[in-house]
């Protein structure tokens, strides 16, 4: 083998040079598919398999198959075939570990496994040829769905009522194991996104503090040879959350550029650790940044190559995200049919969601925060009412988010000026102006920009000539 040639620990395949992965990416995503495949007959009669059915235990039989697979499938990548965290996944197979009996998980996770029902202890409903007939009808129930949305046209009042009207239940999740490595860098990559969230990424000296730690220390961690596969592959997912927080700062100083390089990064450090809740957040901030920067087709790309991934990852979080991500671009893009049909399925997904179901990166996510997402695609559709009612409730934001506070208040602002409620409007955005003072962001200026030129057909307008002034002082630009 020439020097310097890496090939992958699980087919032999040749790796490329900048690839810091041991296994190539066909073997990855075969090993943390949302789905497991197929296994043959042989598989199941494995001596540790057969023990587990013969101890009429689940638990015992999710640690033989994944020990039986080549090579071994782990536990974060079983879970999530299951739909269950990789604590609960170590729990179930632990030795002390009670038989879980409750028969509705028992055949979910028989299905998922794509276990022959004649070698279970206990009846299940499904076949193989069953589930793909409900695959089918799904799919077609989706097409019906978007046919009616296209002629209804209307109907926006439908779309977020329950968005407005639910405050979802909460839960607990148990922390997974970490190496001290893996500490060190999220602890440091939360202290960042704390600081990012609060002050925005232009206050002091915050990109080229989070850089200077990225190269010098995160770099060099990545390039140790010496830990195993499964200790790197959760270090990539660990530097991918420090690699987008990077990509973030960049992005709020205004360098698209540098963002965008960090988030491709962010992007391959995800995947490199087969973790698909992470990919798909990369792939909806990829969206977010193509919608900020008016490449619409780019963000609607983005973001259904984000729900694809969002739903391999069970996270239903990340399912609303990327789907009311999909329905802005196509807001912007003036696509109402296909707009109102995302926007449906974003609600359908939220409808599910448990605040603190998802990792520590996904905590930003609650009610206030799609109902954001919702105000800009209904203000971008041409439906400020609508707009408004949605901006309103994004303000019911948690602590620590000032500039989302900035930013939301600046779009409810926004959503006024297109009422032609000017004295609401320049009260509102002088709000946001204001808090413009403690956060430094180009994009909090950029809405408040927006906000400007939204009011500019009112420029002899004392209030709004008042709230012009006061944008010349926060160095916001404001129409001539």
């Amino acid at each position: 083998m020439q020097e310097g040639v890496r090939k992958c620990e699980a087919c032999g395949a040749r790796l490329a040079r900048d690839r810091v992965s041991k296994h190539c990416g066909p073997c990855i995503r075969r090993l943390v598919s949302h789905e497991a495949p197929t296994r043959p007959e042989s598989f199941w009669q494995a001596e540790g398999i057969r023990a587990a059915f013969e101890a009429r235990h689940f638990g015992r039989l999710i640690a033989a198959y994944r020990k039986e697979c080549t090579p071994h499938v782990s536990q974060a990548a079983l879970g999530r075939w299951l739909g269950l965290a990789q604590a609960h996944v170590s729990r179930l197979e632990a030795p002390d570990a009670r038989p879980p009996g409750n028969l509705h998980s028992l055949e979910r996770w028989a299905e998922a496994l794509r276990v022959p029902p004649a070698l279970l202890w206990f009846k299940v409903s499904y076949t193989h040829e069953a589930s793909a007939d409900v695959e089918r009808k799904a799919n077609l129930d989706d097409v019906q769905r978007r046919q009616f949305f296209k002629a209804a046209g209307a109907g926006a009042t439908a779309v977020g009522a329950s968005l407005l009207g639910v405050t979802p239940a909460s839960a607990s999740v148990s922390p997974k194991p970490r190496s001290s490595d893996v500490d060190l860098v999220r602890d440091m990559t939360a202290t960042f996104r704390r600081l990012d969230n609060r002050y925005g990424g232009g206050h002091s000296k915050a990109t080229s503090t989070t850089t200077r730690y990225l190269t010098s220390t995160v770099t060099p961690m990545l390039n140790d040879t010496s830990k195993s596969a499964a200790e790197r592959e959760v270090l990539f997912g660990a530097a991918a959350e420090l690699h987008q927080v990077v990509g973030w700062i960049a992005y709020d100083i205004g360098n698209a550029g540098e963002g965008q390089r960090y988030l491709r990064e962010a992007l391959k450090l995800a995947q490199d650790a087969g973790d698909d809740a992470l990919e798909a957040e990369m792939l909806a901030a990829m969206s977010h940044h193509a919608a900020f920067n008016q490449a619409h087709g780019v963000a609607v790309d983005m973001a259904l190559a984000a729900r694809r991934t969002a739903k391999r990852s069970g996270l239903v979080a990340l399912q609303a995200e990327a789907a009311v991500l999909e329905a802005h671009g196509h807001a912007l893009q003036a696509n109402t049919s296909a707009c109102f049909a995302a926007l449906r399925d974003a609600e359908s997904a939220f409808e599910r969601f448990v605040p603190g179901s998802g990792p520590t990166w996904l905590t930003y996510f609650d009610n206030a925060y799609l109902a954001a997402k919702f105000a800009h695609t209904f203000r971008d559709l041409g439906r400020p009412v609508e707009a408004e009612r949605f901006a309103r409730q994004s303000l019911g934001m948690s602590d620590g988010y000032e500039r989302g506070r900035l930013f939301n208040t600046a779009l409810l602002a926004s959503t006024l000026a297109d009422q032609g409620r000017l004295d609401e409007a320049c009260k509102v955005a002088a709000t946001a102006v204001k808090m413009s003072e403690d956060v430094r962001s180009v994009r909090g200026g950029a809405y408040l920009a927006d906000v400007g030129r939204r009011l500019a057909v009112h420029r002899g307008d004392r209030r709004v000539r008042s709230l012009y002034t006061q944008m010349t002082a926060a160095g916001v630009p404001t129409p001539v």
